[in-house]
Formats: C-alpha cells, structure tokens, sequence
C-alpha cells in the first residue's frame, strides 16, 4: 500500500474529530473519502499532511512513517494537496503560483548566485517556468500563465492549484472538495482531468467530496466517515446500498425496513 493509516485518532477537547480510523490506499489508484458535513474528513487530510499531529495512531507512506513530520516535509516525501478553500497567491501570476510548489524539490541557492544571476541560478530558473508551463497545458491552462491569478473564473483557479499541487512532483494527491462552486460541465471535466492525473502523471489521487455524481463516476475505492469515525468502506455499488451510508446522509428513518422505491429515487449519485 501506498498510504497505510492505522488507528488515527485527533481530539480537540472533548471532541472526538477522528476516532481510530483505519484507511489503505494503493498506488495509482483514485479514491474518495466521503461523509456529512462535520464527519471528520478534512481533519484527516490535516492529519495526514502535517498540519495537525495525531494523539494516536501510524500513518506509513511509501514505507516510511509521517509521523512529527511538517506540512514542508510531508510534501517534500511525495504528498500534496490541494485545500477546500481556493489558497492560490491571488496578486501572483498564473504561471508564478505553480513555481511556488516547486520549492520542495529544488536545490539550495546561495545568495551569490541569487544576487548576481550566475548561470547556475538562470539555467535553474528556466527548467521551473518550462515545468510550470508543462503543468498548466496538462490541466488545460496552456497560454495563460501571464494572468493575475484572481482574474481567472472560479473552475480555472482550482486548476491552478491542481497544477500547483502537481508541481511538487508527488506520489500521492489530496484534493479536498476540487469540484465545489463548480457547473455540471466544469464537474464532468475535472473527472477526466483527474484520471489523466492517474492514468498518464502516476499520481495516486485520493479526494474528499460533496458531489456525488462525481464520487460514483471516478473512485475504485470509497471510505465513508461519520461523526469521525469510518462506518464503511468499498466500491461505489458497496456504498450505494449500504444502510449506515444511507442512514448517516439521510437519517434513521431512510434506513429502516420501509426503505422502498422513494427511497432509492431520493438517494442517486448526485444526492446521497
């Protein structure tokens, strides 16, 4: 397994956000993690990333524990992600903010070759634009590396932090809600960038999302958290016709033994 999560449990007070969650997720693969508002899923991308610290609990990636480590070192180890809230440099160019994640995988510059633009610093700086501007034809933004970043539309901005998380190189992607505020056809082109992700980069793509249309269509594999802790997990037909998936998004009385035709109409992939 790429990323093998055992026993992960994070407090906050009294409230359990994460309670002894199990998770593995195998290289090249897409999967999802899904769940009513509150149920823990963006404490566990936290968690995994280095922004919080686990009370207990292992996460290994690629073999390696994550454990204590910073949210600069996690990326550095090959896990990036992408946050639930647009968090691009807004007054940066297009181009500019996929430099940005570049950081971790580039070598150390003295302020000799910073201050006097020695050829060691320019060759640098020209390998970074040539692979940021790779990146931005990849999720469809070729050309338009010059624009302001705030000046893009909304769906255009999430791919500028996809190419940005992509930047980094990584193994393994973390994109928490890529497709919210987005229209059906901006949510139908995100699936296939995100295949494309996998499929032609060989990046493991993990996402947390609302829509359901989109988690039924892309993920081999779906965790389902509620209330911090995981009440099912498997493919996307496991997850349609399981009775605590249907009973944590709809409440107790979708899942009891009336459960009928209504029922199945009121919980399709884009509702549940």
């Amino acid at each position: 397994m790429l990323l093998d999560v055992r026993g992960l449990t994070k407090r906050f007070g009294g409230l359990v956000a994460v309670n002894n969650v199990e998770i593995q997720i195998p290289e090249r693969s897409i999967s999802a993690i899904i769940g009513p508002n509150g149920a823990g899923k963006t404490t566990l991308f936290n968690l995994l990333t280095g922004i919080y610290e686990p009370d207990t609990g292992s996460i290994q990636f690629d073999g390696r524990s994550l454990i204590g480590l910073r949210p600069d070192q996690v990326n550095a180890r090959g896990m990036t992600r992408t946050f639930q809230s647009i968090r691009l440099f807004h007054n940066m160019s297009v181009l500019e903010n996929v430099m940005v994640g570049m950081h971790s995988r580039l070598p150390h510059v003295s302020l000799l070759q910073t201050l006097f633009r020695l050829p060691s610093f320019d060759e640098r700086e020209k390998k970074v634009k040539a692979r940021a501007s790779e990146l931005l034809r990849f999720v469809g933004l070729g050309g338009r590396g010059d624009e302001i970043s705030r000046n893009l539309p909304y769906g255009d901005q999430r791919r500028v932090e996809l190419a940005r998380a992509l930047a980094g190189d990584p193994k393994l992607v973390l994109l928490d809600e890529p497709t919210a505020g987005m229209n059906p056809n901006e949510s139908e082109d995100a699936k296939d960038l995100f295949r494309r992700v996998r499929d032609e980069l060989g990046v493991t793509v993990v996402l947390i999302e609302h829509d359901m249309k989109v988690v039924m269509g892309i993920s081999e594999h779906i965790t389902v958290l509620d209330y911090g802790q995981k009440i099912a997990e498997g493919s996307p037909a496991d997850i349609r016709a399981n009775p605590r998936v249907i009973e944590a998004y709809l409440g107790r009385r979708a899942a009891g033994t009336d459960y009928g035709e209504k029922t199945k109409h009121e919980t399709p992939e884009g509702t549940m």
